[in-house]
């Protein structure tokens, strides 16, 4: 099993999870982070730092966030979506975001 971010960290890219991880499993794109699966060793120390709660273990991940599994694989690999292990700052309107749903939409590869 791996770690899946998921729908809430779309617009919002907090980066306080990139920080504590041991492995540098975080890949950046420009309005949401992803973890590589192959490089994740499922520590869970990760999820506590979240302001979001964006990140879940694969078998507690939402139903309605499933799809994230497989996308979080993609864009781990995907051409621009480079590994980070430092904190940055979120995105200028993150405070905006944090709450909505549904930003799918939003995901700019």
């Amino acid at each position: 099993m791996t770690h899946v971010v998921s729908e809430s960290c779309i617009r919002c890219k907090y980066t306080d999870c990139v920080d504590v991880c041991p492995v540098d499993c975080f890949r950046e794109g420009p309005n949401m982070l992803v973890i590589d699966p192959d490089e994740c060793i499922d520590c869970a120390v990760c999820i506590p730092e979240c302001p979001v709660n964006a990140i879940y273990a694969e078998e507690d991940l939402p139903a309605n966030q499933l799809a994230f599994i497989k996308l979080n694989a993609e864009l781990a690999l995907a051409d621009g979506w480079k590994s980070i292990t430092k904190r940055k700052p979120a995105l200028p309107d993150a405070e905006e975001w944090k709450d909505k749903t549904d930003k799918i939409g939003e995901l700019v590869r």
